[in-house]
């Protein structure tokens, strides 16, 4: 179960397709969910890509209820997906000899930096992009200026710092945690082994010879002038980000267009230089100790239903982003968003109809109604999600609460004698009786997707 989200509100925009296509009737209707009737995103802008070619498709507009519609060169922030971009210089350093994946990361920085061990262990780089290195997955120093620009102030200063004070909390290599302080710190190191500023090494190593002349940090005017504004949850505007040290975690901004230039490169759709490092990135694989998810050089990979795609996500404070491949059907799919709200499904979903993308219900107005004792006593018990995860609702002083196992317990306000509402996020509960008058099970909204858990107690 996700956990709980915030409640989003804002205005409903028109759908527009770019390049139509019989297929992407189903993908347009998703979008539109969200940036119209449900009210959870300004705009989405999704591509696909196959050997027939490429498609793309928008929903919503730059800015809530604006007139200018996002399409394939809209520049958005892209977040997290910047760590396969830091991995694949990683991998192609390999392949040219510059650098060895087992290479310890001290070895790149200064020698005054003194870089935390375990047991006899250094961390090397291979540890940083496969986010077992034992990092957390923020420093402790991290203490922005302004909270709306966390990365803009921390530098090298700060992160030598830390590193030097670090102690590991287990042995190096022994579990996944996703930590964007390490795939900074591998950024940083690469960048200083390339004698180049961050932006500069991935500029030349992988957007010049990729053809993605709109991908960039720093935005020049003729792209500045193509940014999509970021909204937060409330679709309120947001700062953008900025990076420092920490760049090789999150600090890029690209098209949808140009994304699909990166996809086609890595599925071996055209050849380019850096078909040898794509290769590398997906031949250092390991558990991550999720079932069915693996990651291998800053790509994640899930194996589910028979099939194998090649991922990853991005979120900044007002963007969202995905971008995964099939490298069986060599099929690919980036998804784009200026608010803060998950796109993962429908990038999954383009991939393989068989994963599930949420349909949003329209916002309600939180306007109680007053429910009699006895109705709230019936609702109270134990429902059955899944095996081994319960919701168990209970009455308080006349207010309905629910906890979901492992998790803290939460107020629910009545919007009829059977629906209920989360007090904050939009998560809805309805209770559903039998023909007898008993309560027989309850539906739970969230999400996008409605999910029965049966009454056991």
């Amino acid at each position: 179960m996700k956990r709980w989200k915030q409640t989003i509100a804002g205005l409903a925009v028109a759908t527009a397709v770019l390049l139509a296509a019989p297929d992407l009737g189903e993908l347009k209707a998703l979008l539109g969910n969200r940036t119209g009737e449900a009210r959870k995103a300004v705009g989405i802008v999704m591509g696909l890509v196959d050997s027939t070619g490429e498609r793309f498709a928008a929903s919503g507009a730059t800015t809530p209820g604006g007139a200018v519609i996002p399409d394939a060169d809209t520049v958005y922030e892209i977040g997290s997906i910047t760590k396969v971009f830091t991995s694949l210089v990683l991998a192609d350093m390999v392949v040219r000899g510059e650098v060895k994946l087992d290479d310890p990361v001290a070895k790149f920085l200064p020698s005054t930096v003194k870089v935390p061990e375990r047991d006899g262990r250094e961390i090397s780089l291979l540890d940083l992009s496969n986010q077992v290195s034992g990092l957390p997955r923020l420093p402790n120093n991290l203490k922005p200026a302004d909270m709306g620009d966390p990365y803009a102030d921390y530098g090298p200063a700060q992160l030598y710092e830390f590193l030097a004070g670090a102690k590991l909390p287990r042995p190096i290599g022994e579990k996944y945690e996703y930590s964007n302080l390490g795939v900074g710190l591998l950024g940083h190191a690469l960048a200083l082994k390339a004698g180049l500023s961050y932006e500069e090494m991935i500029r030349r190593r992988v957007l010049e010879p990729l053809g993605m002349n709109d991908t960039a940090i720093v935005l020049p005017d003729r792209l500045a002038a193509r940014l999509a504004p970021g909204f937060d949850a409330a679709l309120k505007p947001i700062k953008n980000w900025r990076f420092d040290a920490l760049a090789g975690a999150g600090a890029l901004r690209s098209t949808a267009r140009d994304m699909l230039k990166f996809l086609t490169a890595a599925m071996g759709l055209r050849e380019t230089p850096l078909r040898r490092a794509f290769d590398v990135m997906r031949e250092h694989v390991r558990p991550t100790g999720t079932p069915d998810l693996e990651i291998g050089l800053g790509w994640h990979v899930w194996k589910k239903y028979g099939m194998e795609i090649v991922w990853h996500n991005g979120g900044t404070g007002g963007y969202r982003s995905f971008a995964g491949f099939d490298p069986a059907k060599k099929a690919g799919v980036v998804v784009l968003c200026n608010t803060s709200f998950g796109v993962d499904d429908l990038g999954l979903h383009a991939l393989a109809p068989q994963w599930p993308a949420g349909r949003y219900k329209p916002p309600v107005e939180r306007k109680t109604v007053p429910v009699d004792e006895k109705v709230l006593q019936s609702y109270a018990g134990e429902y059955e999600l899944q095996p081994g995860f319960t919701l168990t609702v209970a009455i308080d002083a006349g207010k309905l609460t629910m906890k979901a196992t492992g998790q803290a317990s939460f107020e629910y306000l009545p919007l009829s004698p059977t629906e209920f509402i989360h007090r904050t996020a939009d998560i809805r509960v309805t209770f559903v009786k039998g023909p007898g008058g008993a309560v027989t099970h309850l539906l739970l909204y969230q999400d996008g997707f409605d999910r029965e858990a049966r009454k056991i107690k």
